[in-house]
């Protein structure tokens, strides 16, 4: 479960580095907390940021569950694909909003493929035993 540990510090660290683009554009922009708008720039981080954590709810778990019951590296395989998918997404989302759903897609895909894949193991798992 090495792998998986792994896969899931490089997502929250992922995450980090996305809070961290929110802040230093809220200071670049002049965005006083608690608002959420004004520049565009950063409502664009800052719809980076929300939507990464609204992901790794639904990611995380199906990471540790399916490298659980199906196989560790082969989670942390598919794990990676959601880390590129973010990083497609936020790069994307930057320059041309429109032009974010491939990374979404990847990420989201990843996700779904390890839900899948953890219910998939937990069925088999309770089946045989």
């Amino acid at each position: 479960m090495e792998w998986v540990a792994i896969v899931t510090v490089l997502a929250l660290l992922q995450c980090a580095l996305f809070s961290f683009m929110v802040g230093r554009a809220r200071v670049k922009y002049q965005i006083r907390a608690p608002a959420v708008a004004g520049h565009e720039l950063f409502e664009r981080s800052h719809r980076i940021h929300a939507n990464t954590v609204e992901q790794l709810v639904l990611f995380l778990p199906a990471l540790w569950l399916c490298g659980w019951y199906l196989e560790p590296r082969a989670a942390a395989v598919v794990g990676s694909l959601f880390l590129i998918g973010r990083q497609l997404y936020f790069n994307h989302y930057l320059e041309q909003p429109r032009d974010r759903g491939t990374g979404f897609l990847l990420g989201f895909l990843a996700t779904l493929t390890l839900l899948l894949g953890a219910l998939g193991g937990a069925i088999s798992s309770l089946i045989l035993h």
